[in-house]
């Protein structure tokens, strides 16, 4: 068994250039099916250039020697994790190795589909954002008729996907599932998959469309032009802010926080670096440059700050699913107006 002669000349059977809104990325495989596809909602415009490029190879289609790929990955904290079988959070799988060059990332190991979205993606987004003056958070949303934007936050299992996917279903555009990257108050969506349960509403969706199970097991992954009328929105601007946090335990509220509060949540609970881990990525993106790491993480500081100011901020714990609450919560986010 031996290690690839050439890097460019590695089998691509499969490829798809992905449109992320403000960038694209190629994806290639050396699979005919690579399941790493479904996880993307837009295909990129012919002739558009990609912004980056990841190579997947899986060694079980066309095996390399590990002890190559191991001497030709990066000598980075993230390559090392990758080679231990840890890609980002709670992502785990079998040892891969990551080759880093320019814009153009190569990856070499097994069920490759567990590293595009969980980790390549968001890496991207995040060195878009801090290249383009962009602040990368995890967060969905959507628009209202007059074109404003919702961005709703909050913890894992907090309710995010219910309030999203109830206020599409009533009339609001869908924005974004998971990323958005903002800037001067505009949200721009990234454009994805939905993450779809199994439940009456969409069992005839996932069973007709043969949807593409999620990495968590009992999910699938959906385009929202499958879930929603109307097209999903690019951008809006953002009026609300919505930390949800449901939980039927608790009272019931829809009230207004402060912008200090919101700000404070949002920086550990949406802040794409914080969230993901990625701050040893950011560093290495700056190619270990201290000035220019912190000048990053304090331009992001500062636009999220603005943002919350510019922004009414609502904490929440209300049944999206029962009509009565979604028409009145629908109804304050639509009639707020603007701050001041």
């Amino acid at each position: 068994m031996a290690g690839p002669a050439d890097l460019g000349t590695l089998p691509v059977r499969s490829s798809r250039h992905v449109d992320l809104n403000l960038l694209t990325i190629r994806i290639l495989s050396n699979r005919e099916d690579f399941d790493g596809y479904a996880y993307f909602s837009r295909d990129a415009p012919a002739g558009a250039a990609a912004d980056h490029e990841i190579v997947c190879v899986d060694l079980d289609r066309d095996p390399y020697d590990p002890e190559v790929l191991r001497a030709l990955s990066d000598r980075t904290l993230r390559a090392k994790r990758f080679s231990s079988g840890y890609y980002l959070n709670h992502i785990f799988g079998e040892p891969a190795y990551l080759i880093t060059e320019g814009r153009r990332s190569y990856v070499f190991g097994r069920r490759l589909e567990r590293t595009i979205w969980p980790y390549f993606v968001k890496r991207v987004l995040t060195d878009f954002a801090v290249d383009h003056g962009y602040l990368h958070l995890k967060a969905a949303g959507f628009t209202l008729d007059d074109g404003s934007a919702t961005l709703l936050v909050g913890p894992n299992a907090g309710g995010k996907t219910v309030f999203l996917t109830q206020a599409c279903l009533d009339g609001a555009r869908f924005l974004t599932n998971t990323h958005v990257l903002v800037r001067d108050g505009e949200a721009h969506a990234v454009p994805s998959a939905v993450r779809v349960r199994r439940s009456p509403q969409f069992e005839q969706l996932i069973e007709g469309h043969g949807l593409t199970p999620h990495l968590e097991s009992g999910d699938f992954v959906a385009a929202p032009e499958l879930l929603f009328p109307g097209e999903p929105s690019d951008r809006g601007r953002v009026r609300s802010i919505v930390i949800t946090d449901y939980s039927p335990d608790r009272p019931r509220t829809f009230e207004r926080i402060d912008p200090e509060q919101a700000a404070l949540f949002l920086g550990l609970f949406a802040d794409g670096v914080v969230n993901y881990g990625l701050k040893d990525d950011l560093l290495a993106h700056h190619e270990g440059d201290f000035t220019a790491f912190t000048g990053s993480l304090a331009a992001m500081r500062e636009q999220l700050a603005k943002l919350v100011e510019g922004a009414h901020c609502y904490r929440a714990n209300v049944d999206m699913l029962d009509p009565s609450v979604r028409e009145r919560v629908l109804a304050e986010l639509s009639s707020n107006g603007h701050r001041g």
